[in-house]
């Protein structure tokens, strides 16, 4: 068994709003095709197919207000309920308590204790790296759950070798934005492929892609429509060579945002989780909210029943 974690940032389940909510415009035949071709929005209840689960998933927790990065990030990656630990949702980056949090209950940390080989997928540039160590950026919840656990996070290094990938998948961001002009330019549905053959490499591999949150902040209807479709085109890419009979793909968000781009604000709509692979339906099973995730990714991949707190 292996796992292939593809995180959505800011993706809620809105009204079928044209108007407001991409999700109801966008074409997406990968991401439907678990859904019975019906639009990702409010009205889907939970739904099985012969190959996946798709779960309207609570990111409120229980406590009052609105869902943020850190708090919800933090909730999947360590299975403790952390809002309701801290009283309040947070974010966007972690702060020393819910860093706490994470360093007691890392999911990234106990697999590891069982041998098991993590992989992070995403590539860094030489400025990411250069704030984090001068103390202007902080590493978000993922980041440092990951970094904690003992993976490295990736560099332009990776990027050029295929190990890790752009958050825009195409790599289109380096060549117009980083001043790397050589590096090479895929495809969504061949950054998908190349996505699957490298998380084969591991246990359990994360690829973070967080635009859908930046979008949902800032984009434009049209922008956050394409975004949407270069995703399931890497997801198209992604099943072309995933092993479904041998590995999951989770595919899950902390709290809702770009699916209400009239707010700008992230929302406290239920938040999409979708596992895909033969074994979906022992993952699925119960799973209602973010707390649920990592005691069932531990269970998975080492059987062990017990959830990580």
């Amino acid at each position: 068994m292996r796992i292939l974690f593809i995180f959505l940032d800011g993706v809620g389940l809105g009204d079928d709003d044209a108007g407001q909510n991409p999700f109801a415009r966008a074409d997406l035949p990968a991401l439907t095709r678990f859904t019975d071709g019906q639009r990702w929005t409010r009205h889907l209840p939970r739904m099985e197919s012969a190959a996946g689960t798709f779960i309207p998933t609570d990111a409120c927790l229980g406590v009052a207000g609105r869902p943020q990065s850190a708090t919800g990030q933090a909730t999947i990656l360590t299975g403790v309920n952390v809002p309701q630990a801290l009283g309040y949702h947070y974010g966007p980056k972690p702060n020393k308590d819910i860093r706490a949090l994470i360093d007691r209950h890392n999911l990234i940390h106990i697999l590891r204790t069982h041998g098991l080989r993590v992989g992070h997928l995403n590539a860094y540039p030489p400025r990411f790296f250069k704030g984090i160590a001068s103390g202007r950026r902080l590493l978000s919840s993922n980041q440092y759950a990951l970094w904690a656990g003992g993976v490295d996070l990736p560099g332009p290094e990776a990027l050029y070798a295929g190990r890790a990938f752009s958050v825009d998948l195409t790599n289109e961001g380096w060549r117009t934005h980083l001043g790397y002009p050589d590096v090479p330019l895929w495809t969504p549905y061949e950054a998908g492929r190349r996505l699957a053959l490298q998380a084969q490499q591991y246990d359990f591999a994360f690829f973070d892609h967080w635009l859908t949150d930046y979008v949902g902040h800032r984009g434009s209807m049209p922008e956050a429509i394409d975004l949407l479709q270069r995703l399931d085109e890497m997801l198209t890419g992604v099943l072309d060579v995933w092993d479904i009979a041998e590995g999951l793909i989770i595919i899950a968000s902390d709290h809702g945002n770009i699916e209400d781009l009239e707010r700008r604000n992230h929302t406290t709509n239920p938040v999409p989780t979708l596992i895909i692979g033969t074994a979906h339906r022992a993952f699925a099973e119960g799973l209602t909210d973010l707390t649920h995730i990592a005691p069932r990714v531990l269970a998975a991949l080492t059987d062990h029943s017990a959830p990580p707190m």
